[in-house]
């Protein structure tokens, strides 16, 4: 069957493509009579405007591009599973950007990000990337971040208080014994979100005087996290340690048990993340649930506001986090 198209609809109403395109985006400036014409012509025929056309008349593109460094993909699943189903409500499509550090230019993505002519951009955005928001601000669309507080005109955010939740857990642990020590390990794919960890952990050492900086820094030699804890793991000076990774986390299990170190009586291990395999692994990884879905969601919804115009009364939005125990922490 012969698709319909926006000059049949024309030439059945007998106007102008443009008197078509005007009653299509809703304009106020078509004679009533005309409308009512037009609009038996769309339904006799079948129409359906396309929604780019649609969309570049109104100097829109219905599409958001969707910024994510491809070192955090994997944990983004949920965070686009919540930005997609907002979007579909709303009727915007997803325009997907990854980005590889060391191999991937940012200025080339910021560019095809323009290039793509977008009607908004969401980041997520586990480093601060300052000149990059500075350059995309230019180009007068919204953006909303999702993974640290930052605001502007055309700037919100949605994001988890990182340090908070490494804080609070903290402070829990050196309630619970004063001696207890708690080690950071570090995330070289996330190095914001590390340090938002290390914050946590060095803001209780100073309310309780306890000189430590909290950090493990695993040496550049060493490519993976098992390497590193297979041969320093029984000389390390913490006995409670958070990862950001659930591969991390669980190299460091790892580790212990073949060394005769006890998880979680001698060693506890902790995953920022809650992935799948925090149940899958032995003992259970402890962790933390971050509102995934929800940030997404949280982040599309507004954006759409931002797109209409309509008031953002926060444009720093704060979700909560909830701490879940398991077999790699006594309590």
């Amino acid at each position: 069957m012969k698709r319909v198209t926006i000059y049949d609809v024309a030439k059945e109403a007998g106007v102008s493509l443009a008197t078509v395109s005007r009653v299509i985006n809703g304009l106020q400036i078509v004679r009533e009579e005309t409308r009512v014409r037009v609009e038996t012509a769309i339904d006799k025929l079948g129409y359906k405007p396309n929604a780019i056309a649609q969309g570049l008349a109104l100097q829109k593109t219905t599409s958001i591009a969707l910024l994510v460094p491809e070192a955090s993909f994997g944990y983004t699943g949920q965070i686009i599973n919540g930005l997609i189903d907002v979007a579909k409500i709303y009727k915007y499509s997803i325009v997907l950007h990854t980005m590889t550090e060391g191999i991937v230019d940012i200025k080339d993505v910021v560019d095809d990000i323009i290039k793509s002519r977008v009607d908004g951009v969401i980041i997520y955005n586990d480093k601060l990337m300052m000149n990059e928001l500075t350059e995309l601000s230019k180009y007068q669309f919204p953006i909303v971040i999702i993974g640290n507080p930052i605001s502007d005109k055309q700037i919100a955010s949605v994001y988890v208080d990182i340090e908070m939740a490494v804080y609070e857990l903290t402070v829990k642990k050196l309630n619970q014994d004063i001696n207890n020590r708690i080690g950071i390990i570090q995330d070289r794919k996330n190095d914001y979100t590390t340090a938002q960890m290390v914050s946590g952990v060095q803001r209780a050492y100073k309310e309780r005087g306890i000189d430590d900086n909290g950090y493990i820094e695993i040496p550049q030699e060493y490519r993976r996290s098992y390497d590193y804890f297979t041969d320093t793991i029984e000389d390390l000076k913490y006995n409670f340690l958070i990862a950001n990774r659930d591969s991390q986390a669980i190299s460091a299990i790892n580790a212990a048990n073949e060394k005769g170190i006890s998880v979680p009586d001698d060693l506890e291990v902790v995953c920022l993340i809650d992935t799948k395999y925090n149940s899958m692994v032995r003992p259970r990884l402890s962790s933390f649930a971050i509102p995934s879905y929800d940030l997404g969601a949280v982040a599309m919804r507004v954006l759409t506001k931002m797109l209409n115009d309509d008031e953002v009364e926060d444009k720093e939005i704060e979700l909560s986090y909830l701490y879940t125990p398991r077999q790699s922490t006594k309590n």
